[in-house]
């Protein structure tokens, strides 16, 4: 059976000051219809029953997470009490899903990406299931076709064709200088990580047990209370004790055989503040303006309020500019990256509030 498992437990630094710790980025919707973890869910449908849906958040999160997805079922929802990267968020995941369907086939996903149009998503996965059926052994993920040469996004360098819709991954590589990710896109052969999988849940088991048993000793001693009075208690001892890594230092950078499916959807990792000139319409300007905004000699810039507070600009260029309530950005479009320091010098000064 086809099962889902969402990892929702980020922080979003790099949209501060509208992400903050209680309220990260997959809990905004950013001016659409619905929030990030909202559209993950229903992006999802028909192709995975809601009870067949696991998240995956930290402990802080669960409750909100209930609120914006009631449709799921009690024990969906999953606390991790430490921040500890996504293998062990995947393994925990893999490990309770296979404990109740030995035969489940999974898709992992990020709470916070844009993906379109949900069809082709659905479809692409169907593929992916086929793929994985016909090769239980084997680990698949999306590869993006580069739009531009992105220095934010790892990437997947693909060997040969292996099937219509597939190739076999040669090597995954870590996000690229200006130069190195403009060479990519001229080699071609080089896609973006999507960060999204599909596997059996016994074939990523069985690879986090070849390469982390350490991980694995602590989830199985988790996953051996699931449904007992004492579980969260051994869940917070055990989980916070693993040493975190990511899935793709973990396995996929060893692992074989990794096969690519080269996505046919539309997708975005909403990674930063930049993205939104990409979701949204620009002005003649060059401008993404998300607030009210008037405006002198102003291009290229990022403007939002979350409230109806006007934001007012003379001469500036290529900036980001974000109201809130009780904090105000100004970046520069180009530096956005350092939007984290400005959280880790918070966080430093014991300026929890704007947290």
């Amino acid at each position: 059976m086809l099962h889902a498992v969402i990892m929702a437990g980020g922080a979003g630094t790099r949209f501060w000051p509208l992400s903050r710790i209680a309220l990260p980025k997959q809990l905004l919707h950013f001016g659409r219809g619905s929030t990030l973890l909202q559209e993950a869910v229903d992006r999802l449908a028909p192709t995975i029953v809601t009870e067949n849906i696991t998240v995956i958040t930290n402990q802080q999160l669960v409750d909100s997470v209930k609120q914006q997805l009631p449709q799921l079922p009690i024990g969906a929802i999953i606390g991790e009490p430490a921040k500890r990267d996504t293998a062990p968020c995947i393994a925990l995941a893999s490990a309770l899903i296979a404990r109740q369907d030995p035969d489940a086939t999974i898709i992992v996903m990020p709470s916070d990406h844009i993906i379109t149009p949900a069809n082709k998503f659905q479809k692409a996965l169907r593929d992916a299931q086929k793929l994985v059926e016909q090769n239980p052994s084997s680990l698949v993920t999306f590869g993006i076709t580069p739009t531009r040469p992105a220095e934010t996004y790892g990437y997947i360098q693909t060997g040969k064709q292996f099937s219509s819709t597939s190739f076999e991954v040669h090597k995954f590589k870590e996000k690229p200088d200006a130069q190195t990710a403009n060479q990519y896109l001229q080699e071609g052969g080089y896609y973006w990580n999507s960060g999204i999988f599909v596997w059996k849940a016994q074939a990523i088991l069985n690879a986090l047990r070849a390469t982390r048993s350490d991980i694995m000793e602590h989830i199985d001693a988790i996953v051996e209370k699931h449904g007992q009075s004492d579980f969260d208690e051994v869940l917070e001892r055990e989980f916070i004790a693993i040493k975190g890594t990511s899935i793709d230092y973990a396995v996929m950078e060893h692992y074989k055989p990794i096969l690519m499916i080269d996505a046919p959807f539309q997708w975005d990792d909403i990674g930063s503040w930049q993205a939104l000139s990409r979701l949204f319409p620009t002005d003649e300007n060059n401008n993404t303006i998300l607030s009210k905004h008037i405006g002198v000699e102003t291009t290229g810039s990022i403007i939002h309020s979350s409230s109806n507070h006007l934001i007012a600009t003379v001469g500036v260029n290529d900036l980001i500019i974000v109201h809130t309530s009780d904090a105000t950005l100004v970046a520069n479009k180009h530096d956005e990256e350092s939007v984290r320091q400005l959280t880790d010098l918070l966080n430093d000064n014991g300026d929890q509030t704007y947290l």
